[in-house]
């Protein structure tokens, strides 16, 4: 008798979900820590809205210490909550929000209704030193209970008055005695509370006190740069309910947990701002991403970006993509076509938005796309974690993410019509505010064609550099600098020799403090302006100039630069009456290029550890102003 045998059943591979809670089953989370983040980038990616909190619930579980045990590099959060309702719900989906991001979180949550007394309270928790995040969470009852009964509109007016000179008065005792930064919120408008007034008309003033309100909280961020206020309204417009009746009345959770996930989620945004880990480069896919169709098989004739229903869709994702670009995101394409066809399209297509001038680099080729994504990161000189990829093939997308895990991989899926909502989910580009160098990034970058060309048709390094002409400023940084001052400390990485990482708050504190020097370093050569590329922070400490960090934007390396800025400082330095100026480094995965930065110099090594590197210049023999650079230095006692 011949038994016949079933062939096997193929091995599904788990969910992340369940790869999380295998982990936490076995004891591996903590020793495994390093894939949870990619397991919820996945499950942000593809999972049900549900999946993310109950992720959150297992890493909730994580034993902080044994993680910094088992891997000391990781990246760690103290998030303090406060507020006037029932927040037990906001551990989980912070955990996971900010775990997708690699950072390591730690919630303390504060008492029932207690965010006046603990933000007026300085040695409350929300004060400790080691509070990355406060977050104090508004609901409706902040008003309402200012409110008698019965109550009409000018009652609402006027509640809202106090309220905002409250807030105004907590926020100024927060930030005059905590480093850390304030996250408030505004608070959506429930028809519950319009419709208790039957006229229109006290309808009317009470919508416009209530509005009045979330715009004086919005103002209050603009006055004060450590304060941030997370929009609900957009959120609930997308039909996030604001709570459960039920719960809301029984538990006194006046805000839902799927709105309190989609809050945790704004969070991590803020905070991943905050950390200078905004990304800078878009690549996004040709075929089904930036129009319907596949060039290679219809043609020109046969893809669409308007003129049809879906190609409407397409044209509008291209519109966002464009948008992003105006404000300084460097935009690529990593496509799987014939390069020439490919270029033709973008610069003739009648349906095409984006022209071949809103892109820093096009890469149409038979290559893998993590390839070519480490091809365009070598072109602009940046490191691939500064990219997002936008792809609609799971085939590719997971390439990406599998080969590349520092990309942001954001999957499209076969309905133009979401490619918007599923591009802006996640605030990649998100940033404390716009700088000039930030709208001319573009056009810059486009320029290094230029001066590429120049190189290879030089004879020498020395031969290039004498052609370009740099031209290069050191001056005191002015007020109108601060923003770029801070984007520089938040967001540089390769040339950055101690990454203290300063906000623009931080950056007026120095400025207005005399005993601080902020620098700024210009560029400018042939091809034209780089506007501000650098920043010095120093101190004087008796007749010692100390340097508490340099840094040098990615775009103007290897031109002498920083050379010419260290040679500016020093004589500054020494005409001022210094005897010595003192220097550190300190490593991280990025700056290793810099190791030897100060002993080049003519920096002696006066200690060093695995974590810092200290140096000394006694004045004696200054470095030299390259030669092919013309300097302006405004320093008092320069003489360059």
């Amino acid at each position: 008798m011949t038994t016949v045998s079933s062939p096997a059943a193929p091995q599904t591979q788990p969910s992340p979900l369940e790869a999380l809670r295998t982990l936490r089953r076995e004891g591996q989370l903590a020793a495994r820590y390093p894939q949870v983040a990619p397991l919820l980038a996945e499950l942000a990616g593809t999972g049900a809205p549900t999946d993310l909190p109950r992720a959150g619930s297992v890493l909730v579980q994580l034993e902080r210490d044994q993680v910094l045990a088992a891997w000391p590099q990781t990246e760690t959060a103290v998030v303090a909550v406060t507020g006037h309702s029932t927040l037990g719900g906001l551990g989980a989906p912070l955990a996971a929000e900010f775990g997708r991001h690699g950072v390591l979180t730690e919630t303390r949550l504060s008492d029932f209704d207690a965010y006046q007394r603990d933000l007026r309270d300085t040695g409350s928790p929300l004060y400790a030193d080691d509070v990355d995040l406060a977050l104090c969470v508004l609901d409706p009852q902040v008003l309402l209970d200012e409110l008698g009964s019965p109550w009409q509109a000018e009652d609402l007016a006027r509640a809202v008055e106090r309220k905002l000179a409250e807030f105004q008065r907590l926020a100024e005792t927060f930030t005059a005695h905590s480093s850390a930064a304030l996250v408030l919120n505004t608070v959506p408008l429930p028809r519950t509370v319009t419709h208790q007034l039957v006229d229109h008309e006290s309808r009317a003033r009470a919508g416009l006190a209530w509005r009045e309100f979330n715009s004086g909280l919005l103002r209050l961020s603009l006055a004060n740069p450590r304060v941030h206020v997370v929009d609900l309204d957009p959120i609930v417009a997308a039909g996030v309910p604001l709570n459960d009746a039920r719960m809301a009345a029984y538990a006194k959770a006046a805000l839902g947990d799927e709105l309190l996930g989609r809050y945790a989620r704004e969070v991590a945004h803020l905070s991943r701002m905050l950390r200078g880990r905004t990304k800078k480069v878009l690549v996004v896919d040709a075929d089904n991403t930036l129009w319907d169709g596949v060039l290679g098989d219809d043609g020109p004739d046969g893809i669409a970006a308007a003129t049809t229903f879906r190609g409407e869709a397409f044209g509008t994702f291209q519109r966002l993509v464009r948008q992003l670009g105006s404000q300084g995101v460097l935009l690529a394409v990593s496509s799987k076509n014939d390069h020439d066809n490919l270029v033709q399209v973008v610069r003739e297509h009648p349906d095409m938005v984006l022209r071949e001038g809103d892109f820093a680099r096009i890469n149409a080729n038979w290559q893998p796309k993590d390839v070519n994504l480490e091809d365009i990161a070598r072109k602009l000189n940046l490191g691939v974690d500064s990219f997002v990829f936008v792809d609609d093939s799971p085939f590719e997308c997971g390439l990406v993410a599998g080969g590349l895990p520092q990309v942001a991989v954001v999957r499209l899926d076969d309905e133009p019509a979401l490619h918007v909502e599923k591009l802006l989910a996640d605030g990649w580009f998100d940033t404390a505010r716009l700088t000039a160098e930030d709208r001319a990034r573009a056009a810059q970058y486009r320029t290094e064609a230029e001066r590429a060309d120049l190189l290879e048709n030089a004879g020498s390094q020395e031969e290039y550099l004498g052609r370009l002409g740099v031209r290069v400023t050191l001056c005191e940084a002015a007020p109108g600098d601060v923003d770029r001052v801070a984007q520089l400390s938040l967001r540089t990485n390769q040339f950055n020799l101690t990454t203290i990482r300063l906000q623009a708050a931080d950056v007026t504190e120095r400025l207005a403090d005399d005993g601080h020097l902020v620098l700024v370093i210009r560029s400018a050569d042939r091809f034209g302006d780089n506007g501000v590329v650098g920043t010095v922070f120093a101190r004087r400490d008796g007749d010692t100039l100390c340097v508490d960090n340099m840094l040098l934007s990615c775009r103007v390396f290897a031109r002498g630069i920083e050379q010419t800025a260290v040679a500016a400082l020093l004589d500054h330095a020494r005409a001022t009456g210094a005897t010595q100026v003192t220097a550190a480094y300190r490593p991280t995965k990025k700056n290793k290029n810099v190791r030897e930065f100060w002993p080049s110099m003519g920096f002696t090594t006066t200690s060093a550890t695995d974590d810092e590197v200290r140096f000394r210049h006694g004045l004696q023999d200054l470095v030299a102003v390259p030669s092919h650079i013309s300097l302006d230095c405004a320093l008092e006692g320069s003489h360059r």
